[in-house]
């Protein structure tokens, strides 16, 4: 079988990024089962089982190099994951082969690995996200005074600002980012609480001292660098904590889509643009055409993410009793691909915000097409200051204002508002003073204030905070 005669993955080859990948690994996997061996051995030892220095310095020594020839033959015999390694551990180890596993079950290695894994991955998720709060930081703070078409029912309402759309962004992902560090402080390691969760095989080699049996799953937690453990369970952890992880990167995931969408409507205005590169070819048909293709595929994953969700609430909602197998298969695929999707996501948009392409002269043009209607209310009222009857001009003004739209609608023509009112006698009002209403500047409200108040207030103390953190670009080909 060639190299392209069977099916990749194209997280592995297109989407995910190098770290992401190895967090999910099988070398990452079956490393930590062995060091979970190593703490359950030295945690062991120090409640008085018979477990020398030497079996303890002996896994050591074997704890990174996986024998996997002797594995998966053993496995092939066997048909079971964990007593294959076991096995495959114990030829590298002749003196400690007897004490590894001592005690515990599958769910011992499988299920705490598994809470290890979702914590390697929250990490790299959380520092992602910072790197995009900071490339839409930079981004706010220069546009935060450039007026922009704002939109209600996607129909133009009144302005804001470019900067200030950005901050809509960014506080979605500052939700995010709080629900991250939300599971990151909660995630609690399973422990060692044996085959339906009562820790009988514990009390019969401790004979039944459950201070001794507490305090091994205390010095294993901290041994692996964990402070919580669950505090009761069955074989398993309870699949809601999947449920729960895979949730804070479907909020990831919705904010990266509602980014996206902005986006690609922006570039569609020829407002704003993704990164176009200088031999990228956006049509195979269109040669001038600069699809956004990134957004589209933030989007694109995005959807992939949020639907993954039900698959883990699906799983939570149908376990029987203290463990059954129906979620083993089922969770390798979903946790993990939810995860890689999310570190596609956030390397996109990482590339895109990095990136951002503004056209200010066409958002301008695109203003002014529609500020004259939003000006009325204030055309109004200068012309009422100057002897206008308030109810007569108001009703000239939807008159003129239908008359406009409908040379802009119907005849394709520019918008000829302001000159139809000052062609009105009742108005006492000349269009330079008209256009003199008509800066787009006085319509933003306090959108450059709000930008500066919610950068300097959230953000900045938050990537202040994390300096060491920042500075990571995308990690695939984007």
């Amino acid at each position: 079988m060639s190299e392209h005669s069977s099916y990749v993955s194209p997280f592995s080859t297109r989407y995910a990024s190098e770290a992401m990948q190895y967090i999910f690994s099988e070398d990452n996997k079956f490393r930590t089962w062995r060091r979970l061996w190593i703490s359950l051995a030295k945690a062991e030892q120090k409640q008085g089982l018979p477990i020398t220095d030497g079996q303890i310095a002996e896994m050591e020594a074997h704890r990174d190099d996986i024998n996997y020839d002797i594995a998966e033959a053993r496995e092939r015999e066997v048909r079971h994951d964990v007593m294959s390694h076991v096995y495959a551990y114990g030829v590298q180890c002749p003196t400690a082969k007897g004490i590894i596993h001592l005690g515990a079950t599958s769910c011992y290695v499988g299920d705490n690995t598994d809470v290890l894994v979702m914590k390697e991955g929250l990490t790299l998720v959380r520092r992602k996200l910072l790197n995009v709060m900071n490339e839409l930081r930079d981004f706010a703070l220069q546009y935060r005074d450039l007026p922009t078409l704002a939109y209600t029912h996607l129909q133009p309402a009144q302005l804001t600002t470019v900067g200030k759309r950005a901050t809509l962004w960014m506080n979605e992902l500052l939700m995010d980012y709080e629900e991250v560090e939300h599971r990151l402080s909660t995630l609690a390691l399973l422990g060692s609480k044996g085959t339906t969760g009562t820790q009988a095989s514990f009390v019969e080699l401790l004979g039944g001292d459950g201070q001794k049996i507490d305090q091994i799953e205390r010095d294993i937690a901290a041994d692996l660098g964990v402070t919580r453990v669950v505090p009761v369970s069955g074989q398993t952890y309870s699949r809601k904590m999947d449920y729960q992880v895979v949730s804070a990167l479907s909020g990831i995931a919705q904010s990266a889509s509602k980014f996206s969408y902005d986006l690609r409507l922006l570039q569609s205005f020829k407002e704003m643009e993704e990164p176009f590169e200088t031999n990228q070819i956006g049509s195979s048909a269109m040669p001038y055409k600069r699809n956004p293709m990134r957004s589209e595929r933030i989007s694109a994953l995005s959807r992939y993410v949020m639907v993954d969700t039900l698959n883990t609430a699906v799983t939570a909602g149908t376990q029987w009793f203290e463990r059954t197998l129906d979620d083993s298969a089922n969770r390798r695929i979903a946790v993990s691909e939810a995860f890689l999707a999310t570190d596609a996501i956030l390397n996109l948009m990482l590339n895109v915000c990095d990136g951002l392409v503004v056209y200010p002269k066409v958002i301008r043009t695109r203003v002014m097409g529609e500020l004259p209607f939003m000006a009325t209310e204030n055309i109004l009222m200068d012309a009422v200051k100057k002897g206008g009857d308030r109810q007569a001009l108001h009703e000239k003004l939807r008159v003129h204002s239908q008359a406009a739209a409908s040379v802009v609608k119907e005849e394709g023509g520019a918008n000829d508002l302001v000159e139809r009112i000052a062609a009105d006698p009742d108005f006492y009002i000349t269009q330079a003073e008209i256009e003199a209403i008509l800066e787009p500047k006085r319509f933003i409200g306090r959108s450059v204030e709000q930008v500066t108040a919610f950068i300097s207030q959230l953000i900045d103390p938050l990537l202040n905070a994390h300096q060491s953190e920042l500075g990571v670009k995308a990690e695939v080909n984007v």
